[in-house]
């Protein structure tokens, strides 16, 4: 018999090693992760048998069988599921694949603590948790519908090997050369007690074979399936770590039976932590579809939007019927009812949420709220909802606020929701565009999140008002009666300002095609100048993403706006009245348009010719 000697892709390797040299807390867990791939290989083979009831062959009763030998310290776990040939084996145990190898790997690298390896499930690579308990492994398996067995063997140190192999019947057998410090993992009563802890909800038995009789150590039902009133908070916990792969405890868990004109089960988990591939175009959510508690697909969209899919669980169909296709639940109408209703039932667990746990709550949208955003614009049936139960930032305190408690504090004369939009929460407050607006007591969203450029268009308004952004014109901030009836005189006051008429005349001579215009500012209270887009133009913030992604070639002209009460302008304003063409003005007109654009976190077109400048003016300003 042929074998053939191949290395592990170097992913994998780094993997392995992690995996073999951490100080893991919880060595239990390597079996929780290969009695649930062993369940998900027998629900693959139960679906593919619908349309292909051959490949079950006379052995339609799934287990998972526990072998024992502490002579040899050996442990075995075997399953009849769908199986894999060596292509199989190749790509799913030698290769990085689809299994996230490389996303675990950034998570672990970035944490010192070596308990961070319990993540290993949430990448779907929890087969490589077997290294840390044994110094060999094989595995032997035979795919559904074939008639060659291939071995798999490898001592996790860099290499593997595969070779042909004799097996009776479909399935895979994992055999776990032990360690001399893991013999634990051969006693009987060790094995009943993680399998009853970790593995109970398993929809199919989990098999103990021993010389006096085979034992099965799980209830061997789907947990979904049972009263509430018979399952405990514990085993709750452990069917979502199955289901999602994850090493948190589930923050909410929504168990429901719809009745009426359709009718399921949704067993729903609403994660503590945010997975660290929430945001990866590629990643597949963790919801399981059942028709009659045969399992059909994972991650289907069509069971919840994009929006949910951090939600995790099973929903299980009484009315799909079985031979239904993956490709035909894209148009099927009893999906879109049925993901109607999850929706629906995952917001109201959300509003009940917000109005009775508020901590609790802003701790989810700190970690998922940037996803639920996305709702505003992809879902328009459930925008209201998703808006009333959105939280914000603001200048109003350092916590959390809805829209309506915005609104109540909205000043007499404010028309409009004031927002502004940036990569970090603290440069946005001391952004100059808000000077203005701090000096009347006006209250300003403040947005982070990228996904805020796109829904705030969409939406446009909240109870009839407005959203506006502050780096754009028209705030109209003389219309709004502050909470300072001495702010509001000041700002009637002429005498403090100069005439700038002369001095933006210049600017706008020397800045020529650089600035759509340059005008006097309302909002500024201390800083010399900023920019703003046109009323009518894309958000500042908008259109550095839009250029970021090659969607618009270059960002357009802005508007500079000046202080006309800043001491700088003044003195600029006399010397731009006294001599419009004095050499200075040129070069301040550059330095205020560049001061402007640091201001924005925007990169200087020309930094050698600002730094030049900026010495003109200090040298100048030294006497020199």
């Amino acid at each position: 018999m042929t074998e053939e000697k191949m290395r592990f892709e170097a992913e994998v390797s780094r993997l392995l090693d992690i995996v073999v040299h951490s100080l893991y807390s919880n060595k239990d867990i390597f079996l929780r992760e290969l009695i649930s791939n062993a369940s998900d290989a027998c629900d693959k083979l139960r679906y593919e048998a619908i349309a292909k009831p051959d490949l079950l062959a006379g052995d339609a009763d799934f287990k998972v069988r526990l072998l024992t030998d502490d002579v040899r310290n050996v442990l075995t776990i075997a399953d009849n599921g769908i199986g894999m040939n060596k292509e199989d084996l190749v790509d799913n145990l030698g290769t990085i694949a689809n299994s996230g190898t490389a996303k675990f790997l950034d998570a672990v690298s970035k944490s010192d603590n070596a308990k961070d390896v319990d993540l290993i499930g949430q990448f779907g690579v929890g087969f490589y948790s077997a290294f840390m308990v044994a110094n060999k492994v094989e595995v032997v398996s035979r795919k559904a519908g074939e008639d060659q067995a291939w071995k798999w063997s490898s001592d996790g140190k860099g290499e593997y090997t595969i070779s042909e192999a004799e097996m009776e019947g479909r399935g895979t057998q994992i055999t776990l050369h032990l360690t001399d410090d893991n013999k634990e993992f051969t006693d009987e009563h060790r094995l009943r007690h993680i399998v009853k802890t970790y593995s109970d909800h398993i929809g199919i038995p989990v098999v103990l074979m021993k010389g006096d009789g085979d034992e099965t150590l799980n209830e061997a039902s789907a947990l979904w399936t049972r009263p509430k009133s018979e399952i405990t908070d514990e085993q709750y916990k452990e069917f979502y770590k199955h289901t999602s792969h994850a090493f948190d405890d589930p923050w909410k868990t929504i168990h429901y039976q719809a009745e009426g004109a359709i009718e399921y089960t949704g067993l729903l988990y609403l994660p503590t932590m945010r997975p660290f591939d929430l945001y990866d175009p590629q990643r597949k959510g963790h919801l399981k579809l059942y028709v009659r508690k045969v399992f059909i697909t994972e991650g289907a969209d069509e069971l919840l939007p994009p929006w949910l899919r951090f939600v995790s669980g099973v929903v299980d169909s009484q009315d799909l019927p079985l031979n239904v296709s993956r490709e035909m639940l894209q148009d099927h109408p009893l999906l879109t009812k049925i993901k109607n209703g999850l929706t629906k039932k995952v917001l109201s667990e959300l509003e009940t949420a917000a109005k009775k746990d508020a901590e609790g709550y802003e701790t989810f949208w700190e970690n998922f709220g940037s996803v639920v955003k996305e709702g505003l614009y992809e879902d328009q049936t459930n925008r209201d909802r998703i808006l009333k139960l959105a939280r914000f930032r603001s200048t109003h305190g350092d916590g959390w606020t809805t829209l309506a408690d915005y609104v109540e504090r909205m000043k007499d004369g404010q028309k409009a929701i004031y927002y502004i939009s940036g990569e970090d929460i603290d440069a946005l407050k001391r952004s100059p565009q808000l000077e203005g607006f701090a000096a009347k007591g006006i209250e300003v969203l403040l947005l982070t999140d990228p996904v805020d450029e796109f829904w705030m268009p969409s939406v446009g308004q909240f109870e009839e008002k407005d959203f506006k952004s502050v780096t754009r014109g028209g705030a109209d901030l003389n219309d709004i009666k502050s909470d300072d009836k001495e702010a509001d005189k000041d700002d009637k006051k002429e005498e403090d300002a100069s005439d700038a008429s002369a001095l933006i005349a210049a600017i706008k001579l020397a800045l020529g095609n650089g600035v759509k215009d340059v005008r006097e500012s309302d909002r500024l209270t201390s800083s010399a100048c900023c920019l703003i887009a046109d009323e009518m133009g894309m958000d500042l913030r908008m259109e550095r993403l839009m250029k970021q992604h090659n969607r618009v070639d270059e960002i357009s002209p802005r508007i500079l706006e000046i202080n006309p009460k800043h001491s700088l302008i003044k003195k600029l304003s006399d010397i731009a009245t006294k001599d419009a063409k004095a050499p200075i003005l040129n070069d301040a007109a550059l330095l205020l348009l560049d001061q402007a654009r640091i201001l924005e976190g925007e990169a200087l077109p020309d930094p050698v010719s600002f730094a030049r400048r900026l010495d003109l003016v200090m040298e100048k300003g030294l006497g020199a």
